[in-house]
């Protein structure tokens, strides 16, 4: 009865308190509502919101194309004017123009040092210092070096080079290296398994590999499957000297300092590509099957730096964070353009990042605190962590921090609607949360996979930043819509950038056609100067997917889109995730994933449909928290995490979530998941699951978990 009565008066000053919070937001808003309407001009946001930004050029019954209404900034015009067109040429003009400046930084590792944790287990951690800058001419002058450095080897007879390493500033020194000897880098991704290593290696017939201290032992066994590689030129750690002994006999080890050192003494000619000329081959992180390499050439990557450089405002105290993989064409892009417009590149990774980040040591700042970085890229996959992250500690927070964070948040949203910034919030309420990336991040470039509006709205309300979100594919060399930076819609990709034009094509069997209304609707074709070649040694593929028209190269990106009033694209579906049912309809598994993985207990999530049956499954990774919390509630405790997988209890009360979120994102009654099962193992790319790029690999999800899948169905 006491604790009744405790609980009741508890509820009671809540509830009281944010009675008391909105009755001081109100008169807070009639005091300063005026002053914000003066300074913050809301109206002009609204206004450059739903500015057109693309119109069509050409219509017919079965396709619609639209071009950006946009005109080329200064930097692309300079770069046309200046016949720019290969990345050595760039980087010879960027040199020129920043000299002096900080270029690209890494921060120093002091030592590695045991901390006892308070299990007694012992972690390995490091002891960090400062960046160490190096400046544009000194970057430029290790390029040449290690281009140079190279032929003196000689290792400039084979065209291609494989660059296998984790992101960091030696990769761009090297790959800018080979193209000043016209050499193409062959990019492959630094969490991918030995058969796709061996794969592209093999089919580019390279015979010289860069790779870093950390993956160098990969070649101990690679190298008996791997019959050209003759040179690897390895990065050194900064505390650990390189072991090299029990490598294959015949095959040279050569450190990257080396390779720099006897490239400084040299005065071996550069050889400098042409605008045409192969620059990447970059392959694929493999989700629909063995990555492809697809050709970029010097034309392709720098027509995108040109509409980069058009779309985002750069700023003098601009600072970027690079982890993402360098071997994914968007980080590329990304960092090219940040050297183009003389941003300093502070190089990270995902165990020394934050503060909680595995390597660092508690007490110690993590790279993002102690550079203070305004611009980073992302991928949806870490904005749902974040997100989920800010959720859990709330959820972790007393009654009346949970409800003063929920009316805070909603206060926020409201006015960002409307057109203004609520700085008193943003300092003193979601600083904390700004705080994680250093404080002062203005500017999340997201691509590589469609972002959920739930999270895109999130991370813009709590982080207090401009998300702009992009979309392109590898073979487009990453770039064919940009949102507006003054865009405030959600769940939209922008429009055509100033180098291609979009295209709608009827899709007649799932029923899109650019004839709908009130949106056209069909399959996305892109147009333009960054367009690829083709895929490496697939003529076939190439002549499927590719196409040329009215002196155009063209490709079928084989996604669902619609475009709305202002010229914006919308993805709504992609043609090999679409699934038809025993009953006729269409279900989009990328659709339903992408909004149930919104639901906090989905940590990743994989539909499958079978076209003989009338209703799809769903193979759930769970998160460790809420479901520990589920498990709570329905009175089941003492349980591990995979104990609670397989307890038939938690799994339906799981579903029973999943149902729910499920009727929130309007989802038809077809497309939720009649079964589930919940998987106690992460999916990682060593596991074949999940692709570097951590896309779904739903193929491999399914033979897995095959008998699981069967169960479902029957049960």
């Amino acid at each position: 009865m006491i604790v009744d009565e405790k609980s009741e008066m508890e509820s009671f000053w809540i509830i009281s308190a944010i009675n008391a919070l909105k009755a001081l937001s109100y008169v807070y808003d009639l005091l300063t509502f005026p002053m914000y309407l003066i300074l913050q001009r809301p109206w002009k946001r609204r206004k450059a919101s739903r500015r057109i930004k693309a119109r069509p050029i050409a219509k017919d019954d079965k396709s619609i194309t639209y071009r950006s209404v946009d005109e080329p900034q200064e930097v692309h015009i300079m770069l046309e004017r200046e016949n720019i067109d290969t990345l050595d040429k760039i980087m010879l003009w960027i040199t020129k123009e920043h000299k002096g400046k900080k270029c690209v930084g890494t921060r120093q590792i002091l030592a590695e040092e045991d901390e006892v944790q308070p299990t007694g287990r012992i972690f390995k951690k490091y002891k960090m210092g400062e960046y160490k800058w190096k400046t544009y001419l000194e970057v430029e002058m290790l390029m040449t070096a290690f281009g140079r450095g190279l032929k003196e080897y000689g290792l400039t007879s084979s065209r291609n080079i494989v660059i296998f390493a984790e992101t960091r500033e030696e990769w761009m020194i090297a790959a800018y290296g080979c193209f000043k000897q016209n050499l193409v880098v062959v990019t492959l991704y630094a969490t991918l398994g030995e058969e796709a290593i061996a794969h592209g290696i093999n089919e580019t017939e390279v015979d010289i590999v860069i790779t870093s201290h950390d993956l160098l032992p990969k070649f101990k066994s690679l190298l008996k499957i791997l019959p050209k590689v003759k040179t690897i030129v390895y990065m050194e750690d900064q505390l650990k000297p390189t072991d090299t002994k029990g490598y294959k006999e015949g095959v040279k080890l050569i450190p990257f300092s080396e390779v720099i050192k006897k490239g400084n003494i040299s005065t071996a000619p550069l050889l400098s590509p042409q605008s045409d000329d192969t620059a990447i081959i970059m392959y694929t992180s493999g989700s629909t099957g063995i990555p492809k390499g697809v050709l970029l050439s010097h034309k392709n990557v720098i027509s995108v730096m040109k509409t980069f450089c058009d779309i985002v405002e750069i700023k003098p105290d601009d600072v970027f964070l690079a982890f993402l993989p360098l071997a994914h064409v968007f980080e590329l892009l990304a960092e090219s353009v940040c050297l183009l417009s003389g941003v300093p590149i502070g190089y990270s990774s995902p165990l020394t990042m934050i503060d909680s980040s595995s390597k660092i040591q508690k007490g110690s700042k993590g790279d993002a605190s102690v550079l203070r970085p305004t611009c980073v890229t992302s991928v949806p996959l870490i904005l749902d962590r974040i997100s989920k992250g800010i959720n859990e500690k709330v959820m972790k927070s007393g009654f009346l921090s949970r409800a003063i964070f929920k009316f805070a948040y909603n206060y926020k949203l409201k006015w960002y609607k409307r057109g203004y910034d609520t700085p008193f919030l943003d300092k003193y309420v979601f600083g904390a949360a700004r705080q994680v990336l250093g404080g002062r991040v203005r500017l999340i470039l997201c691509g590589g996979a469609p972002l959920t509006p739930d999270t895109q709205t999130q991370i813009k309300i709590c982080l207090c930043v401009t998300l702009t979100q992009g979309y392109g594919l590898t073979e487009s060399t990453s770039c064919a819509t940009v949102m507006d930076k003054d865009d405030t819609s959600i769940g939209r990709v922008g429009g055509p950038t100033t180098i291609c034009d979009i295209r709608l094509v009827n899709w007649e069997d799932a029923g899109y056609r650019v004839t709908d209304v009130p949106y056209p609707r069909g399959e996305i074709i892109i147009g333009g100067e960054n367009i690829s070649a083709g895929y490496y040694k697939l003529l076939d593929k190439t002549k499927e997917d590719f196409f040329q028209e009215d002196g155009k190269r063209w490709f079928r990106t084989g996604d669902i889109g619609e475009i709305h009033e202002d010229g914006c694209i919308k993805i709504i579906d992609r043609k090999k995730d679409l699934v038809k049912l025993q009953f006729g309809e269409y279900v989009s598994l990328g659709k339903i994933e992408a909004e149930l993985k919104t639901c906090p207990i989905v940590e990743n999530i994989c539909v499958y449909g079978d076209s003989y049956k009338t209703f799809t499954v769903a193979l759930i990774v769970p998160n460790a928290f809420y479901l520990e919390q589920i498990a709570r509630n329905i009175g089941i405790n003492g349980k591990n995490f995979e104990e609670l997988c397989n307890d038939p209890q938690i799994e339906k009360a799981v579903l029973q979530e999943l149902i729910e979120q499920a009727k929130k994102c309007k989802l038809q009654r077809y497309e939720i998941p009649a079964a589930i099962k919940l998987c106690s193992e992460q999916w990682s790319p060593d596991m074949g699951l999940v692709t570097a790029a951590f896309k779904l690999k739903r193929k491999a999800v399914q033979e897995r978990y095959q008998h699981e899948i069967n169960r479902m169905y029957a049960s």
